[in-house]
């Protein structure tokens, strides 16, 4: 099995949580996908609907998510060996 390139892959879900949480918000004020605004206030504790809250919640969402992919990576890769 191949490895994966870890900073890659941690880059590539950091940069799909940024985007995912910046579509939320900007839509979120126009109305739309109330239901996942609602989750995401709820798992995310800086996020909101203001411009403040879309920025804390896209920089909360790249770190945790670049950490998580790190350490998936890291040890999807000692595991292939």
């Amino acid at each position: 099995m191949k490895k994966l390139e870890v900073l890659p892959f941690s880059y590539a879900l950091a940069g799909v949580s940024a985007m995912t949480i910046l579509f939320l918000g900007v839509f979120g004020n126009f109305g739309f996908y109330m239901g996942g605004v609602e989750m995401m206030s709820r798992w995310h504790m800086f996020f909101s609907l203001s411009s403040i809250g879309i920025l804390t919640g896209v920089i909360e969402a790249v770190i945790i998510s670049f950490l998580f992919g790190y350490i998936f990576a890291t040890l999807y890769n000692h595991f292939v060996k």
